[in-house]
């Protein structure tokens, strides 16, 4: 089968590997779909960051070279021994992190900080391929409302809905959305699902517009931290937005996304960071402000991403960019979303193009 392998910096391949045979409680799946994250790309021109590289993982016992590809979704194939809660030919929404479930922190429910943690793409081959092989008990069905390229979407929706479970909102709170890429405006309307009034924040019309279509109910332009700051307080009759939520992972938007935090309220980190970000905390003790992290997910997000996109509350249509066939998916894909100028949320790449 073919496959995007990573083997290092700079190093990401078009190969052709084995298929994978499912295991004892493991289902074989023919990918429909899984989108290019922009984590993937940090990986190609920065990492390995969060590949697994030079000791093999403890859950899963691998490290590069690995095929990439955590935001994915499948039909199932092939049934692994002792599978019972799937058959073939369901469709199926992955969730591509294991955790040991034994340690400290698996035991305390805090699953996403669990430090043997193994993702798909990242710490076990991933869904950038023909096929994959997963634990079944990871497998959500997913409805027919639901088309296989949406599918891959559910992943980043999940990170959404995580971080929102995270940030404690309550109806009626004013949010701050602070980069609205495809995270960020899925956690845009995830805290709309959960009746927060939402403001939108990017330097990009094109982000703020398509915020207004998923129901953002205001919208600030952040390229003038002067002009925003001053924005914000204005909508929410200078008081200040209860959570900022950032998004955007850039090195400035923390130490912003902080200082626009009324007093005590909370900042959401949901951004993962190339570089290292320049934070004044005097800025939180004095406010009191509660600072939040937010990676991966916990049992039953994926669950319920699944049910918001199938109600409508989540629409991830308008950020698929393009489809591409996995033939295409350096040219098409690795190398379009390097441009710096793109105008594109997701890329999907599709096997059966």
């Amino acid at each position: 089968m073919q496959a995007i392998v990573y083997h290092g910096n700079n190093d990401i391949r078009i190969e052709e590997c084995p298929e994978p045979v499912p295991g004892p409680g493991e289902a074989k799946l023919r990918i429909t779909g899984t989108s290019i994250c922009a984590t993937d790309i940090e990986e190609w021109q920065y990492g390995p960051l969060w590949v697994q590289h030079g000791s093999p993982n403890p859950l899963t016992g691998r490290q590069t070279p690995l095929i990439l590809g955590h935001e994915t979704a499948g039909t199932v194939a092939e049934l692994g021994e002792g599978v019972d809660n799937v058959s073939v030919g369901d469709r199926v929404a992955i969730n591509t992190v294991l955790t040991c479930g034994t340690c400290f922190w698996c035991l305390r429910g805090q699953q996403a900080v669990c430090p043997n943690m193994a993702v798909a793409g990242f710490m076990a081959d991933g869904g950038l391929a023909e096929f994959m092989v997963w634990p079944a008990a990871k497998l959500v069905p997913m409805p027919d409302s639901i088309s296989d390229v949406e599918g891959p979407l559910l992943e980043p929706a999940t990170v959404a809905v995580h971080g929102v479970r995270r940030s404690g909102v309550r109806a009626g709170d004013n949010i701050a959305v602070l980069g609205c890429g495809t995270v960020g405006l899925l956690t845009v309307q995830v805290f709309k699902a959960a009746g927060a009034r939402v403001i939108a924040m990017d330097v990009r019309e094109q982000s703020l517009d398509l915020a207004i279509q998923l129901g953002a109910d205001e919208v600030v332009n952040s390229s003038n931290e002067t002009f925003a700051a001053a924005r914000l307080l204005e909508i929410t009759d200078g008081v200040g937005p209860d959570i900022v939520v950032e998004s955007a992972g850039a090195k400035e938007t923390p130490r912003m996304a902080i200082e626009w935090t009324r007093r005590g309220g909370t900042t959401l980190l949901l951004g993962i960071y190339s570089t290292t970000p320049e934070i004044d905390f005097n800025k939180v003790v004095g406010s009191e402000i509660t600072v939040i992290g937010s990676v991966a997910t916990s049992p039953g997000d994926l669950e319920a991403a699944v049910k918001l996109v199938a109600q409508g509350k989540i629409d991830v249509k308008p950020l698929i960019s393009a489809t591409v066939p996995l033939s295409g998916a350096m040219e098409d894909g690795f190398e379009r979303m390097l441009d710096p100028n793109k105008e594109i949320f997701r890329i999907v790449i599709q096997p059966g193009l």
